[in-house]
């Protein structure tokens, strides 16, 4: 369903961020249609049902944005992440901010697979909250990473299990810090949100990157996927299958850690991570 025709070119500062919606549900539709219809920052040119119709949109006039599900007919269960892999080849300024309705960190991984910049995943209880889908668009626009919060907490709190996981030796406000490090804060937004001097952020990212054994880097975008690779992978010293809790995982063959939005949003204050 074509809404606008091609804006015409002009300052990117200037112009809206140009977005293309793919559902399956016409509920979702109508509902992201209905907000992002009434955002000036924003415009609408095309909502999709299924996955020929968003390559046929994409390749017809391609937009700053996809949105789209991350189960998307007819390719199916991974149709979001086939095309957010697919338009890193042949649209690599396109960014792709996937939804779903449940936390699996499998997904998650393979959408920052090659790169975590113009990447988004979020869980459609979030976009109950304009603000929260609005700033997860501008955000992947402007070339960052978002993150849902509640996959996070479901890797540190499956990681955590792991028999010898090396987050044993975070103290416990360092694993407040990790937790807002892998949803893309950047020091200073972290600070803010845990009432901490960025001094003191910047002292427990050190001591976390070292303890971890993880890279240490001022890009935003490339600290993410680091840091949520290693909370999803397996430790080595593990004694049975049993004690795999998480395990690393491909697009392929997902991790089946997955949490329900109603059970376990109270896990974690409301609000997607960006970085400031």
């Amino acid at each position: 369903m074509r809404l606008v025709g091609p804006r015409e070119d002009g300052d990117s500062c200037q112009r809206p961020i140009r977005v293309i919606v793919a559902d399956d549900s016409y509920l979702i539709r109508e509902f992201l249609t209905a907000i992002l219809s009434c955002t000036p920052t924003v415009e609408l040119s095309e909502v999709c049902s299924n996955g020929n119709e968003l390559r046929n949109a994409i390749a017809a006039s391609p937009p700053d944005i996809v949105v789209t599900d991350i189960r998307m007919p007819p390719s199916g269960a991974e149709g979001g992440i086939r095309v957010a892999m697919s338009l890193r080849e042949t649209h690599p300024q396109i960014g792709v901010l996937v939804l779903s309705q449940y936390a699996e960190p499998a997904y998650a991984l393979g959408l920052f697979d090659g790169g975590t910049g113009r990447r988004g995943y979020l869980l459609k209880e979030r976009i109950r909250d304009h603000h929260e889908l609005i700033g997860a668009i501008e955000k992947v626009a402007k070339g960052g990473s978002v993150i849902d919060p509640l996959v996070v907490d479901v890797l540190i709190q499956a990681r955590s299990r792991v028999r010898h996981s090396r987050l044993a030796q975070l103290t416990s406000r360092e694993r407040e810090v990790l937790a807002e490090i892998a949803t893309g804060k950047s020091n200073a937004a972290i600070a803010d949100s845990l009432v901490l001097t960025k001094r003191a952020v910047e002292k427990h990212v050190n001591s976390i990157f070292s303890k971890l054994d993880l890279p240490n880097t001022d890009d935003l975008s490339r600290r993410v996927k680091p840091t949520l690779i290693f909370l999803d992978e397996q430790d080595d010293d593990t004694d049975s299958p049993e004690q795999h809790i998480v395990a690393r995982t491909t697009v392929n063959q997902p991790n089946r850690v997955r949490g329900s939005i109603s059970s376990q949003t109270h896990t974690r204050r409301a609000g997607y991570a960006a970085s400031g």
